[in-house]
């Protein structure tokens, strides 16, 4: 069995723009420029938006951090977008979700330059995807993509199961893996919710991908010798520890990794891989530019 180590190739990928913005700023230019925007206090959003500043700093990107007040209306978040589009200094931003509930999400990340739309979100960029043209991958497919890629996992002719549906994720997933490219060329099974009798599927399957968010969800008994397994799950669980919680994956990671083989852990698996390629589609950005 072998681990799909994501902090590892995350830190990888983050060396590798490091050099490659060295060279851009002795070259004379000025580094890629991302920027981020946050309305409310979320404290996972706070978290999770911070570690793309620190990110930032380590590959040498300049970065902003737009804070805006749980109050902020709908057309205050849309001027700001309109701003952050017309402002040349910027090569890519990402709206940070969840946003309030008083404003329409798909709104506004329709209103994002999709030149600037890093996260991959627009839908744009969504159909560029689909038809296998140059685009903004979302950061999760992507860097689900990458680990496949950077650990030679077969997946010419296989059997894939994508279970979730989300457009985030599932969705953009189950697309990349019947694609004809590397890797790609699967034949892929997208189960959800509605899926009845998902445990046949995922007993034939020869890659699950679960994104879920259902903790401990895939069983050993569901899968066949020889899977290979990637988890996007993460969810928080009530514990007894210091900080009150687990993270926990929507595989059951100790049993089901005795017959995969090749499996990602949680934490530690997809998550580091989502910052490394946000950072790698604002470096096309620019170099688009």
């Amino acid at each position: 069995m072998i681990i799909l180590d994501g902090r590892k190739t995350s830190s990888d990928i983050k060396d590798e723009i490091a050099v490659a913005v060295k060279k851009i700023v002795a070259g004379g230019s000025r580094a890629p420029h991302l920027a981020a925007v946050i309305v409310g206090e979320d404290g996972a959003s706070l978290t999770y938006v911070g570690s793309k500043v620190r990110a930032c700093k380590k590959v040498g990107f300049d970065s902003t951090l737009v804070k805006l007040p749980k109050t902020t209306t709908e057309d205050e978040l849309l001027n700001k977008v309109h701003e952050l589009n017309n402002n040349d200094a910027i090569d890519g931003y990402i709206v940070q979700l969840p946003l309030p509930s008083h404003i329409d999400s798909q709104k506004i990340l329709v209103a994002v330059d999709p030149a600037k739309d890093v996260d991959g979100f627009h839908p744009t960029n969504f159909g560029k995807m689909a038809l296998n043209l140059p685009t903004f991958i979302s950061a999760t497919p992507y860097g689900v993509m990458e680990l496949l890629e950077r650990y030679n996992v077969e997946t010419e002719g296989k059997h894939t199961v994508v279970i979730g549906r989300s457009d985030i994720v599932g969705r953009p997933i189950s697309i990349l893996m019947s694609r004809k490219s590397n890797p790609g060329n699967s034949t892929v099974t997208l189960a959800h919710s509605r899926t009845k009798n998902i445990q046949e599927l995922t007993r034939k399957a020869d890659i699950i991908i679960s994104a879920l968010g259902s903790p401990n969800f895939v069983k050993a008994d569901m899968v066949k010798e020889g899977v290979v397994v990637v988890d996007v799950g993460i969810t928080r669980v009530k514990d007894d520890s210091e900080k009150g919680y687990k993270i926990v994956g929507d595989v059951d990671y100790e049993n089901v990794s005795k017959k995969a083989s090749y499996i990602t852990p949680v934490p530690g698996g997809v998550g580091p891989m989502t910052i490394a390629m946000l950072l790698k589609n604002t470096l096309q950005a620019y170099t688009k530019k």
